[in-house]
C-alpha cells in the first residue's frame, strides 16, 4: 500500500491550525486590536456566540460518536477502517472540521474579538488544503465507488 493508504495526514493536524488560527487571533487582537459592535448588539452577538459554541460541541461529540460505533480512527493520522456516512456526516464529509471552524467564529463573538471571525475561513481553507485534500485521496484509494458515491451526496463542508 502507498502512504495515502496507511496515513491520510501527517503535520500538521487539522487540530494544530486551528489552535495556532486562535493564538495568531489573540496576537493580532493585542497587536491591532480591530473595532467591536458595541451594545446592544454587541451583547446580542456574545449571546449567539454561545448558541454557535453550543452548536460546534454538538456536532464535534455527535462525529466523535459516530466514529466511534462505526470502530474507525478519529486521528487525522491514521487510517480509516470504516466509512462513515451517518449522523453528521450525512450532511457534511467533515463535521469536525465544521464544528472547529464554528468555535472559532463562536469564541470571536464571545470574546468580541474581530481576528476570529477574520481568521476562521483561513483556518478552513489551510485544512481544507493541508488536510481535507489528503484525507479525500486517502479515503477514496480505500473504499472505492463507495466514497465517490458518498462524496456525490454531500457536501465537503456544509
Amino acid at each position: 500500500m502507498s502512504t495515502i493508504d496507511d496515513r491520510p495526514n501527517r503535520l500538521p493536524w487539522p487540530p494544530m491550525i486551528y489552535v495556532s488560527a486562535a493564538a495568531l487571533a489573540l496576537i493580532l487582537n493585542w497587536l491591532v486590536p480591530l473595532p467591536w459592535i458595541p451594545a446592544p448588539f454587541g451583547e446580542f452577538l456574545f449571546a449567539v456566540g454561545w448558541l454557535v459554541v453550543a452548536g460546534a460541541l454538538a456536532i464535534d461529540i455527535a462525529a466523535m460518536r459516530a466514529m466511534r460505533r462505526a470502530r474507525t480512527t478519529i486521528m487525522p493520522n491514521r487510517g480509516s477502517d470504516h466509512l462513515v456516512t451517518g449522523g453528521p456526516f450525512s450532511f457534511t464529509r467533515n463535521p469536525i472540521y465544521v464544528g472547529n471552524t464554528m468555535l472559532m467564529i463562536g469564541i470571536g463573538l464571545i470574546a468580541g474579538i474581530a481576528w476570529f471571525l477574520l481568521l476562521a475561513p483561513l483556518a478552513a481553507y489551510a485544512t481544507t488544503k493541508l488536510a481535507i485534500e489528503r484525507e479525500e485521496r486517502h479515503l477514496e484509494a480505500r473504499f472505492g465507488k463507495k466514497y465517490r458515491d458518498y462524496r456525490k451526496k454531500v457536501r465537503r463542508w456544509v
